[in-house]
């Protein structure tokens, strides 16, 4: 256990798969049942939580908001991704080198990774698991959206709860981010933890650079890239 000193956190949206098609059907679905009418505008997504989403959602087509207003559409988000499952193995994909990224990272000694989203934990649940991607990730010790805290603040919550579950430190300059936006890069910034920024959203490599990105690669299709970034950002 006390070999376990570096956490890497993936982002799961436009970094490992892309399962766009599918989340539009799920939120369109949970505005018509939350609402009672068709979803006109989806908001941005990128580097959001959940929450963020659905407010401003909410709010493009005309919808006074409020706090109670959340609990219900994230339930039927929940359900409706669950009624989808089949539909995230025929639609969804996973993106370029990112299962030989996540493979590669498992055979490294004293690597632990698990995921840092945005979405909630059985929507992100869902995305790895029928991508086939959960294999080496242990999901009991990411950070989920859930109506409360940032990015930053969830990125420091799967510091924590990896901590506690594998009896080891996992410090800000030993747990690296790897996610696709500027939102994201930010969030890093904030917790204090390196963040590897991959151009596969729709932020180019130039923008993630701007952000503060530490490393920023055009996809995960080059795994010797990835190892090497992570280990240079966790190194002594």
């Amino acid at each position: 256990m006390s070999t376990l000193n570096r956490l890497v956190l993936w982002n799961i949206d436009h970094t490992l798969v892309d399962v766009g098609r599918v989340t539009r059907e799920a939120y369109a679905e949970a505005f018509q049942a939350t609402v009672g009418r068709p979803l006109l505008r989806l908001a941005p997504t990128p580097g959001r939580t959940e929450s963020e989403i659905v407010f401003e959602t909410l709010a493009f087509n005309d919808v006074v908001t409020t706090d109670d207003h959340l609990p219900p559409f994230i339930a039927a988000l929940t359900e409706a991704f669950a009624a989808r499952r089949a539909g995230l193995r025929e639609h969804g994909r996973v993106l370029a080198g990112a299962r030989e990224a996540v493979d590669a990272l498992a055979r490294v000694p004293g690597v632990v990774q698990s995921v840092l989203t945005g979405s909630v934990r059985p929507n992100a649940v869902l995305k790895v698991t029928e991508l086939g991607l959960a294999g080496h990730l242990d999901l009991d010790a990411g950070g989920y959206e859930d109506g409360v805290y940032s990015k930053a603040a969830l990125l420091e919550l799967a510091r924590s709860r990896a901590g506690e579950r594998y009896g080891a430190a996992f410090p800000e300059r030993a747990t690296v981010y790897i996610a696709d936006s500027p939102r994201d890069v930010q969030a890093a910034r904030i917790a204090g933890s390196p963040i590897v920024a991959v151009a596969t959203g729709s932020a180019t490599e130039a923008e993630l650079r701007s952000a503060g990105a530490d490393v920023v690669l055009p996809t995960l299709a080059d795994t010797d890239s990835v190892l090497r970034a992570v280990a240079d950002l966790t190194g002594p």
